[in-house]
Protein backbone atom coordinates (compact mmCIF):
# COMPACT_ATOMS: atom_id res chain seq x y z
CA UNK A 1 0.00 0.00 0.00
CA UNK A 2 1.45 3.79 -0.75
CA UNK A 3 2.70 5.39 2.30
CA UNK A 4 0.32 7.54 3.57
CA UNK A 5 1.93 11.11 3.37
CA UNK A 6 2.86 13.58 0.08
CA UNK A 7 5.16 16.00 -0.53
CA UNK A 8 4.00 19.52 -1.47
CA UNK A 9 6.15 20.65 -5.02
CA UNK A 10 6.19 23.79 -6.31
CA UNK A 11 6.72 24.87 -9.65
CA UNK A 12 9.57 27.15 -10.99
CA UNK A 13 6.87 30.12 -10.98
CA UNK A 14 6.19 29.90 -7.53
CA UNK A 15 2.29 28.65 -7.63
CA UNK A 16 1.57 25.32 -5.91
CA UNK A 17 1.56 21.90 -8.13
CA UNK A 18 -2.09 20.98 -8.18
CA UNK A 19 -2.83 17.67 -6.13
CA UNK A 20 -6.61 16.32 -6.66
CA UNK A 21 -7.85 14.92 -3.45
CA UNK A 22 -10.19 11.99 -3.97
CA UNK A 23 -12.31 11.59 -1.64
CA UNK A 24 -14.36 8.22 -1.64
CA UNK A 25 -16.53 6.42 0.49
CA UNK A 26 -14.28 3.28 0.81
CA UNK A 27 -10.89 2.13 -0.63
CA UNK A 28 -10.37 0.65 -2.45
CA UNK A 29 -13.67 -1.31 -3.38
CA UNK A 30 -13.76 -4.47 -5.32
CA UNK A 31 -16.31 -3.48 -7.64
CA UNK A 32 -15.17 -0.05 -8.37
CA UNK A 33 -12.74 -0.51 -10.82
CA UNK A 34 -13.89 2.25 -12.70
CA UNK A 35 -12.50 4.76 -10.06
CA UNK A 36 -9.12 2.96 -10.31
CA UNK A 37 -8.65 2.99 -14.34
CA UNK A 38 -9.80 6.26 -13.83
CA UNK A 39 -6.83 7.42 -11.26
CA UNK A 40 -3.91 5.50 -13.14
CA UNK A 41 -5.17 7.59 -16.17
CA UNK A 42 -5.09 10.41 -14.62
CA UNK A 43 -1.34 9.30 -12.93
CA UNK A 44 -0.11 8.42 -16.02
CA UNK A 45 -0.80 12.08 -17.79
CA UNK A 46 0.97 13.71 -14.49
CA UNK A 47 -1.46 14.83 -12.17
CA UNK A 48 -0.71 14.05 -8.75
CA UNK A 49 -3.71 12.26 -6.45
CA UNK A 50 -4.34 12.28 -2.57
CA UNK A 51 -7.22 9.06 -2.13
CA UNK A 52 -9.05 9.95 1.20
CA UNK A 53 -11.11 6.84 1.96
CA UNK A 54 -13.94 7.62 4.91
CA UNK A 55 -14.78 4.23 5.58
CA UNK A 56 -11.80 1.09 6.11
CA UNK A 57 -12.13 -1.78 2.85
CA UNK A 58 -13.93 -4.46 3.54
CA UNK A 59 -13.59 -6.66 0.40
CA UNK A 60 -11.39 -9.92 1.17
CA UNK A 61 -9.80 -9.90 -2.40
CA UNK A 62 -8.32 -6.64 -4.29
CA UNK A 63 -7.07 -6.36 -8.16
CA UNK A 64 -3.70 -6.49 -9.33
CA UNK A 65 -3.97 -3.21 -10.21
CA UNK A 66 -4.30 -1.40 -7.33
CA UNK A 67 -0.39 -2.07 -7.40
CA UNK A 68 0.09 0.80 -10.23
CA UNK A 69 -1.63 3.31 -8.36
CA UNK A 70 0.82 5.54 -7.25
CA UNK A 71 -1.14 8.08 -4.89
CA UNK A 72 -1.08 8.07 -0.99
CA UNK A 73 -3.98 6.25 0.74
CA UNK A 74 -5.10 8.22 3.99
CA UNK A 75 -7.69 6.57 5.64
CA UNK A 76 -9.96 9.01 7.82
CA UNK A 77 -11.23 7.56 10.92
CA UNK A 78 -14.90 8.38 12.55
CA UNK A 79 -16.19 10.08 15.06
CA UNK A 80 -16.32 6.86 17.08
CA UNK A 81 -16.58 9.08 20.57
CA UNK A 82 -17.90 11.97 21.82
CA UNK A 83 -14.22 12.89 22.61
CA UNK A 84 -12.74 11.92 19.18
CA UNK A 85 -15.08 14.53 17.89
CA UNK A 86 -13.72 17.52 19.63
CA UNK A 87 -9.97 16.61 19.57
CA UNK A 88 -10.68 16.92 15.77
CA UNK A 89 -12.44 19.91 15.75
CA UNK A 90 -10.27 21.14 18.07
CA UNK A 91 -6.90 20.29 16.25
CA UNK A 92 -8.72 22.08 13.17
CA UNK A 93 -9.61 25.03 15.17
CA UNK A 94 -6.19 25.69 16.08
CA UNK A 95 -5.17 26.45 12.47
CA UNK A 96 -6.77 30.45 12.22
CA UNK A 97 -7.48 29.41 8.42
CA UNK A 98 -9.63 26.51 9.14
CA UNK A 99 -11.13 27.68 12.19
CA UNK A 100 -12.55 30.98 9.81
CA UNK A 101 -13.90 28.37 7.81
CA UNK A 102 -15.68 26.38 10.33
CA UNK A 103 -17.27 29.50 12.11
CA UNK A 104 -18.55 30.53 9.02
CA UNK A 105 -20.10 27.46 8.00
CA UNK A 106 -20.79 25.83 11.24
CA UNK A 107 -25.02 25.86 10.62
CA UNK A 108 -24.16 23.58 7.72
CA UNK A 109 -21.51 21.91 9.62
CA UNK A 110 -23.84 21.48 12.37
CA UNK A 111 -27.14 20.46 10.26
CA UNK A 112 -24.97 17.42 8.90
CA UNK A 113 -24.62 14.30 10.68
CA UNK A 114 -22.52 13.42 13.21
CA UNK A 115 -19.93 11.68 10.72
CA UNK A 116 -19.96 13.74 8.17
CA UNK A 117 -19.31 16.27 9.65
CA UNK A 118 -16.25 15.19 12.05
CA UNK A 119 -14.66 13.52 8.69
CA UNK A 120 -15.25 16.71 6.52
CA UNK A 121 -13.45 18.60 9.24
CA UNK A 122 -10.60 16.48 9.21
CA UNK A 123 -10.41 15.92 5.46
CA UNK A 124 -10.19 20.11 5.15
CA UNK A 125 -7.75 19.54 7.77
CA UNK A 126 -5.42 16.30 5.91
CA UNK A 127 -5.78 17.92 2.61
CA UNK A 128 -4.52 20.95 3.70
CA UNK A 129 -1.16 19.52 5.12
CA UNK A 130 -0.84 17.18 1.85
CA UNK A 131 -1.23 20.35 -0.68
CA UNK A 132 -4.31 19.62 -2.12
CA UNK A 133 -5.58 21.95 -4.51
CA UNK A 134 -8.78 20.60 -5.59
CA UNK A 135 -11.18 18.04 -3.87
CA UNK A 136 -13.18 15.11 -6.31
CA UNK A 137 -15.93 12.84 -5.21
CA UNK A 138 -17.12 9.68 -6.67
CA UNK A 139 -21.06 9.09 -6.39
CA UNK A 140 -22.91 12.40 -5.19
CA UNK A 141 -24.23 10.95 -1.71
CA UNK A 142 -22.13 10.41 1.44
CA UNK A 143 -18.45 11.13 -0.46
CA UNK A 144 -19.78 14.58 -1.89
CA UNK A 145 -21.68 15.45 1.55
CA UNK A 146 -18.06 15.16 3.24
CA UNK A 147 -16.05 16.50 0.30
CA UNK A 148 -18.82 19.63 -0.39
CA UNK A 149 -18.28 20.27 3.53
CA UNK A 150 -14.25 20.13 3.82
CA UNK A 151 -14.11 22.20 0.72
CA UNK A 152 -16.70 25.17 2.54
CA UNK A 153 -13.99 25.00 5.69
CA UNK A 154 -10.65 24.44 3.63
CA UNK A 155 -11.79 26.98 1.25
CA UNK A 156 -10.89 24.31 -1.52
CA UNK A 157 -13.28 24.06 -4.90
CA UNK A 158 -14.92 20.49 -5.05
CA UNK A 159 -16.07 18.62 -7.85
CA UNK A 160 -18.44 15.38 -8.62
CA UNK A 161 -19.01 12.68 -10.71
CA UNK A 162 -22.60 11.35 -10.19
CA UNK A 163 -23.23 7.77 -11.73
CA UNK A 164 -26.51 5.82 -10.93
CA UNK A 165 -27.77 4.76 -7.71
CA UNK A 166 -26.64 8.27 -6.51
CA UNK A 167 -29.53 9.88 -8.82
CA UNK A 168 -32.38 7.39 -9.68
CA UNK A 169 -32.53 5.25 -5.61
CA UNK A 170 -35.89 6.28 -4.08
CA UNK A 171 -33.73 7.53 -1.00
CA UNK A 172 -31.66 9.69 -2.85
CA UNK A 173 -32.84 13.94 -1.71
CA UNK A 174 -33.61 16.33 -4.15
CA UNK A 175 -32.60 19.19 -2.77
CA UNK A 176 -29.45 17.62 -1.51
CA UNK A 177 -28.68 16.37 -5.22
CA UNK A 178 -29.49 19.91 -6.56
CA UNK A 179 -27.69 21.55 -3.99
CA UNK A 180 -24.22 19.72 -4.81
CA UNK A 181 -24.17 20.33 -8.44
CA UNK A 182 -25.23 23.72 -8.26
CA UNK A 183 -22.28 24.28 -5.78
CA UNK A 184 -19.29 22.46 -7.11
CA UNK A 185 -16.84 23.87 -8.70
CA UNK A 186 -17.69 21.79 -11.58
CA UNK A 187 -20.39 18.18 -11.68
CA UNK A 188 -19.58 14.99 -13.59
CA UNK A 189 -21.94 12.79 -15.08
CA UNK A 190 -20.88 9.45 -17.20
CA UNK A 191 -23.44 9.50 -20.06
CA UNK A 192 -26.15 11.43 -22.26
CA UNK A 193 -28.70 9.78 -20.61
CA UNK A 194 -27.84 11.05 -17.24
CA UNK A 195 -27.00 14.43 -18.05
CA UNK A 196 -30.44 14.72 -20.13
CA UNK A 197 -32.47 13.70 -17.08
CA UNK A 198 -30.41 15.96 -14.50
CA UNK A 199 -31.02 19.26 -17.19
CA UNK A 200 -34.55 18.15 -16.93
CA UNK A 201 -34.90 17.51 -13.10
CA UNK A 202 -33.18 20.43 -12.18
CA UNK A 203 -33.35 23.03 -14.60
CA UNK A 204 -30.39 24.91 -16.41
CA UNK A 205 -29.25 27.01 -13.89
CA UNK A 206 -28.42 24.50 -10.54
CA UNK A 207 -27.38 22.42 -13.44
CA UNK A 208 -24.91 25.04 -15.51
CA UNK A 209 -21.47 23.09 -14.39
CA UNK A 210 -22.27 19.70 -14.90
CA UNK A 211 -20.29 18.09 -17.78
CA UNK A 212 -20.13 14.53 -19.40
CA UNK A 213 -17.44 13.07 -19.13
CA UNK A 214 -17.66 9.22 -19.70
CA UNK A 215 -16.12 5.99 -17.95
CA UNK A 216 -12.89 5.15 -19.66
CA UNK A 217 -10.77 1.98 -20.16
CA UNK A 218 -7.29 1.14 -20.56
CA UNK A 219 -7.80 -0.38 -24.23
CA UNK A 220 -4.37 -2.05 -24.20
CA UNK A 221 -5.15 -3.73 -21.59
CA UNK A 222 -8.04 -5.69 -23.72
CA UNK A 223 -7.32 -6.17 -27.01
CA UNK A 224 -10.04 -7.37 -29.56
CA UNK A 225 -10.00 -10.65 -31.52
CA UNK A 226 -13.10 -12.02 -32.90
CA UNK A 227 -15.21 -15.12 -32.03
CA UNK A 228 -15.94 -17.98 -33.98
CA UNK A 229 -19.36 -18.53 -31.99
CA UNK A 230 -21.05 -20.40 -34.46
CA UNK A 231 -18.61 -23.15 -35.02
CA UNK A 232 -18.72 -23.49 -31.12
CA UNK A 233 -22.23 -23.44 -31.50
CA UNK A 234 -22.20 -26.11 -34.38
CA UNK A 235 -19.35 -28.76 -33.61
CA UNK A 236 -19.69 -31.28 -31.16
CA UNK A 237 -16.32 -31.26 -30.41
CA UNK A 238 -16.55 -27.78 -28.80
CA UNK A 239 -19.06 -28.26 -26.42
CA UNK A 240 -22.07 -25.65 -25.30
CA UNK A 241 -21.94 -21.96 -26.60
CA UNK A 242 -20.75 -20.42 -23.23
CA UNK A 243 -23.00 -17.49 -21.73
CA UNK A 244 -21.22 -15.12 -19.50
CA UNK A 245 -23.19 -12.70 -17.05
CA UNK A 246 -20.98 -11.11 -14.84
CA UNK A 247 -22.00 -8.32 -11.91
CA UNK A 248 -23.40 -8.08 -8.19
CA UNK A 249 -26.01 -10.51 -7.44
CA UNK A 250 -28.58 -8.07 -6.64
CA UNK A 251 -32.04 -7.14 -8.51
CA UNK A 252 -31.34 -4.70 -11.15
CA UNK A 253 -28.76 -7.13 -12.72
CA UNK A 254 -31.71 -9.58 -13.67
CA UNK A 255 -29.44 -12.29 -13.46
CA UNK A 256 -32.97 -14.62 -12.89
CA UNK A 257 -33.88 -14.23 -16.37
CA UNK A 258 -30.27 -14.88 -17.55
CA UNK A 259 -30.98 -18.42 -15.87
CA UNK A 260 -34.77 -18.56 -17.55
CA UNK A 261 -33.27 -17.79 -20.47
CA UNK A 262 -31.01 -20.78 -20.64
CA UNK A 263 -33.16 -23.17 -19.69
CA UNK A 264 -35.63 -22.32 -22.56
CA UNK A 265 -32.97 -22.45 -25.12
CA UNK A 266 -32.08 -25.85 -23.94
CA UNK A 267 -35.35 -26.76 -24.27
CA UNK A 268 -35.61 -25.62 -27.53
CA UNK A 269 -32.58 -27.49 -28.30
CA UNK A 270 -29.44 -25.20 -28.35
CA UNK A 271 -26.68 -26.25 -26.44
CA UNK A 272 -25.43 -23.29 -23.71
CA UNK A 273 -24.23 -22.82 -20.51
CA UNK A 274 -23.66 -19.72 -18.80
CA UNK A 275 -21.15 -18.37 -16.28
CA UNK A 276 -22.24 -15.40 -13.50
CA UNK A 277 -19.25 -13.84 -11.96
CA UNK A 278 -20.20 -12.02 -8.63
CA UNK A 279 -21.31 -12.48 -5.42
CA UNK A 280 -24.10 -10.39 -3.67
CA UNK A 281 -27.58 -10.97 -1.57
CA UNK A 282 -29.40 -12.49 -4.29
CA UNK A 283 -27.07 -15.53 -4.62
CA UNK A 284 -29.35 -18.00 -2.31
CA UNK A 285 -32.44 -16.83 -4.60
CA UNK A 286 -30.89 -17.22 -8.12
CA UNK A 287 -29.26 -21.17 -6.96
CA UNK A 288 -32.94 -21.84 -5.85
CA UNK A 289 -33.64 -20.44 -9.04
CA UNK A 290 -30.87 -22.53 -11.37
CA UNK A 291 -32.67 -25.63 -9.34
CA UNK A 292 -36.00 -24.79 -9.95
CA UNK A 293 -35.11 -24.38 -14.02
CA UNK A 294 -33.33 -27.98 -13.81
CA UNK A 295 -30.02 -26.19 -15.27
CA UNK A 296 -27.73 -26.79 -12.45
CA UNK A 297 -25.35 -28.65 -14.69
CA UNK A 298 -25.68 -25.85 -17.35
CA UNK A 299 -25.61 -22.25 -14.90
CA UNK A 300 -22.32 -21.94 -12.29
CA UNK A 301 -22.59 -19.05 -9.87
CA UNK A 302 -18.67 -18.38 -9.84
CA UNK A 303 -18.00 -15.75 -7.22
CA UNK A 304 -16.13 -13.08 -7.37
CA UNK A 305 -13.80 -12.56 -9.58
CA UNK A 306 -10.28 -10.13 -10.18
CA UNK A 307 -10.56 -7.96 -13.32
CA UNK A 308 -7.30 -10.40 -14.40
CA UNK A 309 -9.46 -13.33 -13.83
CA UNK A 310 -12.99 -11.55 -15.48
CA UNK A 311 -10.43 -10.51 -18.82
CA UNK A 312 -9.89 -14.42 -18.85
CA UNK A 313 -13.53 -15.37 -19.15
CA UNK A 314 -14.32 -12.45 -21.47
CA UNK A 315 -11.86 -13.88 -23.80
CA UNK A 316 -12.99 -17.52 -23.28
CA UNK A 317 -16.87 -16.89 -23.40
CA UNK A 318 -18.53 -16.79 -26.61
CA UNK A 319 -21.35 -14.47 -25.95
CA UNK A 320 -21.92 -11.90 -23.16
CA UNK A 321 -25.49 -11.31 -21.70
CA UNK A 322 -26.58 -8.41 -19.43
CA UNK A 323 -30.36 -8.23 -18.77
CA UNK A 324 -30.82 -5.43 -16.43
CA UNK A 325 -33.61 -4.46 -14.97
CA UNK A 326 -34.93 -1.18 -12.81
CA UNK A 327 -35.01 -2.73 -9.07
CA UNK A 328 -38.01 -1.71 -7.05
CA UNK A 329 -36.15 0.64 -5.22
CA UNK A 330 -35.65 2.67 -8.11
CA UNK A 331 -31.68 1.74 -8.05
CA UNK A 332 -30.30 1.09 -11.90
CA UNK A 333 -27.14 0.50 -13.53
CA UNK A 334 -25.60 3.77 -15.23
CA UNK A 335 -23.09 2.12 -17.53
CA UNK A 336 -21.44 -1.09 -16.62
CA UNK A 337 -17.64 -1.16 -17.20
CA UNK A 338 -17.50 -4.28 -17.16
CA UNK A 339 -19.95 -4.57 -20.50
CA UNK A 340 -17.93 -2.19 -22.17
CA UNK A 341 -14.63 -3.98 -21.37
CA UNK A 342 -16.89 -6.88 -23.33
CA UNK A 343 -17.45 -4.87 -26.57
CA UNK A 344 -13.44 -3.86 -26.43
CA UNK A 345 -12.41 -7.60 -26.04
CA UNK A 346 -15.18 -8.45 -29.13
CA UNK A 347 -17.77 -10.63 -27.23
CA UNK A 348 -20.61 -10.01 -28.69
CA UNK A 349 -23.08 -8.44 -26.13
CA UNK A 350 -26.58 -9.04 -25.46
CA UNK A 351 -28.34 -6.76 -23.06
CA UNK A 352 -31.32 -5.17 -21.74
CA UNK A 353 -32.49 -1.02 -22.30
CA UNK A 354 -32.02 0.55 -18.74
CA UNK A 355 -30.47 4.41 -19.01
CA UNK A 356 -27.29 4.94 -20.81
CA UNK A 357 -26.76 1.14 -22.05
CA UNK A 358 -28.88 2.42 -25.54
CA UNK A 359 -25.73 4.57 -25.88
CA UNK A 360 -23.32 1.38 -26.50
CA UNK A 361 -25.40 -1.60 -27.34
CA UNK A 362 -26.78 -0.07 -30.44
CA UNK A 363 -29.17 -3.23 -31.88
CA UNK A 364 -28.30 -4.00 -34.64
CA UNK A 365 -24.86 -2.34 -35.20
CA UNK A 366 -22.69 -3.03 -31.81
CA UNK A 367 -24.78 -5.90 -30.60
CA UNK A 368 -28.35 -7.02 -29.53
CA UNK A 369 -30.60 -4.87 -27.21
CA UNK A 370 -34.14 -5.84 -25.74
CA UNK A 371 -36.61 -3.85 -23.36
CA UNK A 372 -35.91 -4.57 -19.82
CA UNK A 373 -37.67 -7.20 -18.05
CA UNK A 374 -38.55 -9.11 -21.22
CA UNK A 375 -37.40 -12.63 -21.02
CA UNK A 376 -38.63 -13.68 -23.69
CA UNK A 377 -36.66 -11.21 -25.72
CA UNK A 378 -33.61 -11.94 -24.42
CA UNK A 379 -33.49 -15.25 -25.05
CA UNK A 380 -34.94 -14.81 -28.91
CA UNK A 381 -32.08 -12.00 -29.52
CA UNK A 382 -29.37 -14.74 -27.91
CA UNK A 383 -30.96 -17.29 -30.14
CA UNK A 384 -30.21 -14.87 -32.68
CA UNK A 385 -26.80 -14.51 -31.97
CA UNK A 386 -26.58 -18.48 -32.11
CA UNK A 387 -28.22 -18.36 -35.86
CA UNK A 388 -24.96 -18.77 -38.25
CA UNK A 389 -26.91 -16.24 -40.70
CA UNK A 390 -25.96 -13.78 -38.29
CA UNK A 391 -23.12 -11.86 -38.76
CA UNK A 392 -21.44 -11.23 -35.37
CA UNK A 393 -18.28 -9.82 -37.00
CA UNK A 394 -19.74 -6.99 -38.02
CA UNK A 395 -21.34 -6.42 -34.70
CA UNK A 396 -18.26 -6.79 -32.47
CA UNK A 397 -16.03 -5.01 -35.20
CA UNK A 398 -18.26 -1.63 -35.20
CA UNK A 399 -18.67 -2.27 -31.30
CA UNK A 400 -14.59 -1.85 -30.69
CA UNK A 401 -14.83 0.97 -32.90
CA UNK A 402 -17.41 2.42 -30.83
CA UNK A 403 -15.30 2.49 -27.54
CA UNK A 404 -12.45 3.17 -28.77
CA UNK A 405 -13.49 6.30 -29.82
CA UNK A 406 -15.55 7.31 -26.60
CA UNK A 407 -14.27 5.32 -23.98
CA UNK A 408 -10.37 5.85 -23.54
CA UNK A 409 -8.98 6.50 -19.99
CA UNK A 410 -6.66 9.07 -22.24
CA UNK A 411 -9.14 11.39 -23.25
CA UNK A 412 -11.27 10.74 -19.79
CA UNK A 413 -8.10 12.26 -17.86
CA UNK A 414 -7.56 15.04 -20.17
CA UNK A 415 -11.40 15.43 -19.96
CA UNK A 416 -10.82 15.58 -16.02
CA UNK A 417 -7.37 17.50 -15.84
CA UNK A 418 -9.23 20.14 -17.98
CA UNK A 419 -12.15 20.62 -15.82
CA UNK A 420 -10.21 21.40 -12.49
CA UNK A 421 -8.37 23.59 -13.91
CA UNK A 422 -10.88 26.04 -15.58
CA UNK A 423 -12.27 29.05 -14.13
CA UNK A 424 -15.04 28.40 -11.41
CA UNK A 425 -18.23 28.83 -12.71
CA UNK A 426 -17.45 27.60 -16.63
CA UNK A 427 -20.66 26.59 -17.82
CA UNK A 428 -21.43 23.05 -19.35
CA UNK A 429 -21.03 21.81 -23.05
Amino acid sequence: MPSETTAVTTPENGTPTPIVGYVLKMYPRFSETFIVSEILAREAAGEQIVIFSLRPPTDARFHPELARVQAPVIHVGRASSPRRLWETWGETMARPALAAGMAEHLDELVAAGVDDAEQAVAVARLAREHGVTHLHAHFASMATTVARLAGLVSGLPYSCTAHAKDIFHQDVDPEDLRRKLAGAHHAITISDYNLRHLRSRFGTADTARLHLVRNGLELERFPYHRRDLHSAAGSAGEGPVRLLGVGRLVEKKGFDQLIDAVATLREDGHDVSAEIIGDGPLRADLEARIQQRGVTEHVHLLGPRTQEEVRAHLTEAHLFVAPFVIAGDGNADGLPTVLLEAMASGIPCVAADVTAVGEVVIDGETGWLVPAGDTHALTAAIAEALDPATDIARRTDAARALVEANYDSRLQAAALRELAEAPIGRTAR
